[in-house]
């Protein structure tokens, strides 16, 4: 098939609108129609079997509705780009399938230039992610990046939130050394600065860039892979993408809580996971991201202030109705000749510590210096290096219980 063909499923539970819809394309070279399903989970199975260009979609079906099965199909297939067909034309129904994935939205029943053009410039969305991400594996939800790595489009990568009410305690470094440990080409990575006003995810890096997350979230309704790639920054020495803070402090004010979760519940859909190293304040950035995360790793230490600190977090989250099971309590910096252990914190907060960094300044500063995390490095056959290993484990193994066992 040439590439200014485009291949067309159109899903519609009456013969007569399937029929009718066949008919108006038939005359046009570049428009094939492959295949034709009357119910919702047909339109899933066969879109995944024919990888079709362009999904025509009624929203009315006796299965699922159309904006149910836009989501099913942007979750296993999500090259194909999906066109809304309904006889119901207010704005409610076109934001919903907007928000489902949907392309773009007509009223049946539609006449034959705009089916057409609507076609056409959905197809060729479809074909422009193709020539910038090899398509692999038919319906398997995967894109392969030009720069080699895998990356999940199954709506299944894992919101990870790095968080401590206490500054100073090696929030970024953690965030940042787990992020290039869970990485892998079968797992890809993204470590995201919701420090909005000082971050310093890209110095912990050694990187620079021109973008930011601001870039993103004004268009949080529209993203797509293309987008967010040229947004991201590559990390070529360890494979991860960083989305990183504004460059400016003052452009903290023009991202909401609402916008920036949209756009980390989109970058999970891109990523096994997608780690975000969040701000000690209280912003609706900082809340709105610990509500939607799947695991928050709170981080704490042995300092008094610092457990204060996280005994008033936790009862906030508590009463924010967040589940305890999510909550991961880490204490960083530890110091063995310290009286103040894990198990007295953990009884003190009445919150298991379940996982302990030691301090080794002889191998964290230098690392943070030379932007070089030290995982990346000798440190990772050191303690410190087994303990971010023992902890990657952990929240390998909390978010497969989570999974297995949804909170209710």
């Amino acid at each position: 098939m040439s590439d200014q063909e485009f291949n067309v499923l159109i899903v519609d539970d009456q013969d007569d609108t399937r029929k009718n819809i066949a008919r108006l394309l038939q005359f046009e070279n570049d428009i094939n129609v492959v295949g034709t399903a009357r119910t919702g989970k047909d339109a899933i199975k066969q879109t995944i079997s024919l990888d079709p260009d362009v999904v025509l979609m009624d929203i009315n079906m006796p299965d699922m509705d159309g904006i149910e099965a836009t989501e099913r199909i942007q979750e296993q297939a999500p090259v194909s780009q999906i066109v809304i067909l309904s006889v119901q034309g207010d704005t409610n129904y076109m934001r919903r399938a907007m928000l489902a994935g949907a392309r773009d939205f007509i009223t049946k029943p539609p006449k034959s230039d705009e089916l057409v053009t609507v076609i056409r410039r959905a197809g060729a969305k479809s074909k422009a992610i193709r020539k910038e991400a090899q398509f692999i594996g038919r319906g398997t939800g995967s894109l392969i990046d030009p720069r080699g790595t895998t990356i999940a489009l199954s709506g299944l990568g894992k919101i990870v939130a790095v968080y401590s009410p206490k500054g100073g305690v090696g929030t970024t470094t953690v965030a940042t050394n787990l992020a290039v440990t869970l990485h892998s080409s079968e797992t890809p990575v993204i470590i995201v600065d919701a420090n909005l006003q000082f971050g310093d995810v890209v110095v912990f890096l050694n990187e620079r860039g021109r973008t930011s997350v601001v870039d993103l979230t004004p268009i949080a309704d529209q993203l797509d892979p293309e987008i967010v790639r040229d947004v991201v920054i590559h990390h070529e020495s360890s494979g991860i993408d960083i989305l990183s803070a504004p460059p400016h402090p003052e452009d903290a004010e023009r991202i909401a809580g609402d916008q920036f979760v949209k756009v980390l519940q989109f970058l999970a859909r891109l990523y096994s996971y997608v780690i975000v190293d969040t701000d000690s304040g209280l912003s609706d950035v900082t809340l709105d991201t610990l509500d939607s995360s799947d695991l928050l790793v709170m981080i704490s230490s042995q300092d008094i202030p610092a457990i204060i600190n996280t005994r008033m977090m936790l009862t906030l989250l508590t009463n924010l109705g967040i589940d305890k099971q999510k909550i991961l309590l880490v204490m960083s910096r530890f110091d063995k000749q310290l009286a103040i252990t894990p198990e007295k914190v953990g009884h003190n907060l009445g919150h298991k510590v379940a996982a302990v960094l030691p301090e080794d300044r002889e191998i964290v500063v230098p690392a943070v210096n030379r932007g070089i995390p030290f995982m990346m490095g000798e440190g990772k056959t050191k303690e410190i290096g087994k303990s971010i290993l023992e902890l990657v484990g952990k929240i390998r193994e909390r978010l497969s219980k989570l999974e297995e066992e949804p909170a209710d």
